[in-house]
């Protein structure tokens, strides 16, 4: 893997299982009810998989209790590059040691917490100018963001393993709030994480929407490139989020703020498309073929000049589990097998097989 800074919150998760919905300030309260630390054996989870998978891994981190400790309980010899400033560790404590990890050129931060250390980590890299990716080992009373592993184990398995990077949201929730039984996420950061289906979906309220998604579609956008935007109800609120009314059953060629052709026919779209283009498609619900049913135009002609966005609510994914192709060319069908990203949300995607 290379070079792993691992920041670990000690206090991460205290709060859950003596009622308090939280640790943000109740710390003593928390030890008073008899809690008892929860991060460590999660962090010592997600190391000993990493070393299982790639002990070679070099492990930079912080003075016990914010990851020396667990580091050379699961077997590494961990270069330590600080230490807390007090007895009680501390937001300060986990931001200046990310710091420190962008200093010294880390691969991946690694942080075990919750939330409201995802926003430490997130925002001192994006302080540090840095594009580096993080990924979490759940430990807090609240996840709610899609940078953490699904479990501590998962968590060092990306870590060990990843290759390629995504996008992703950092969210969090007022625990006072939370506390009262209102749970309102706000959205804090986007950052970049191990590309990974091992690695849990955003719960941010109103996310993952079709709206979200075409709003994600639409924001990134770019001049020159041309939009080839497939028919469905879900890439019509694309087309809607863009501007204008397409065509339900058709396929629309959309560029610079202006629609070229509506239901155009396969040789239209060719006659249309330019240097950069993208063809914007969402699955058949109940089948799941990306191409090849109800979208014919968009032949192994068009898809072979095309980039590709395939956009689809988490609920029809859900349903679905796999992805198809039927184009036509069974060298293209080849090439398209294997695992896509699919936009479910502004920024969030999920890994989906093609078969």
């Amino acid at each position: 893997m290379g070079r792993i800074g691992v920041v670990v919150n000690p206090i991460a998760g205290m709060g859950g299982r003596v009622g308090l919905k939280g640790t943000d300030g109740k710390v003593d309260e928390a030890r008073e009810r008899g809690a008892e630390p929860r991060a460590p054996s999660r962090a010592r989870a997600a190391l000993d998989r990493i070393h299982e998978r790639a002990p070679e891994t070099e492990i930079l981190t912080y003075a016990a209790p914010m990851g020396e400790a667990v580091a050379r309980e699961a077997g590494f010899e961990p270069r330590v590059v600080g230490e807390p400033a007090g007895e009680e560790t501390a937001a300060s404590d986990t931001r200046a040691a990310v710091e420190t990890f962008l200093d010294e050129g880390v691969d991946l931060v690694l942080f075990v917490g919750g939330d409201g250390t995802a926003v430490d980590v997130a925002e001192t890299i994006r302080e540090g100018d840095a594009d580096v990716p993080m990924l979490g080992v759940p430990a807090g009373v609240k996840v709610y963001s899609s940078v953490f592993g699904v479990t501590p184990r998962a968590a060092g398995d990306i870590a060990a393993t990843f290759e390629d990077t995504e996008r992703a949201e950092v969210n969090d929730i007022d625990e006072d709030e939370y506390r009262d039984g209102e749970v309102h996420t706000e959205l804090r950061a986007v950052v970049r994480v191990p590309a990974a289906e091992q690695r849990q979906a955003s719960k941010q309220l109103g996310g993952g929407t079709v709206e979200s998604l075409a709003e994600g579609v639409a924001r990134e956008v770019r001049d020159g490139v041309t939009y080839v935007l497939g028919p469905g109800s879900t890439v019509g609120a694309v087309k809607e989020r863009l501007g204008f009314e397409g065509s339900p059953l058709g396929v629309d060629v959309w560029r610079d703020g202006e629609v070229l052709v509506a239901d155009a026919s396969e040789r239209e779209i060719l006659d249309h498309l330019g240097e950069e283009n993208v063809i914007v498609v969402s699955p058949i619900g109940g089948q799941g073929f990306v191409f090849g049913r109800g979208n014919q135009q968009l032949s192994p002609a068009v898809i072979e000049q095309c980039d590709l966005e395939v956009v689809a609510s988490k609920s029809k994914l859900d349903e679905l589990g796999t992805l198809r192709v039927d184009t036509g060319d069974p060298d293209l069908d080849e090439e398209l097998t294997g695992w896509l990203q699919v936009r479910v949300g502004r920024y969030e995607r999920r890994l989906m097989q093609v078969i």
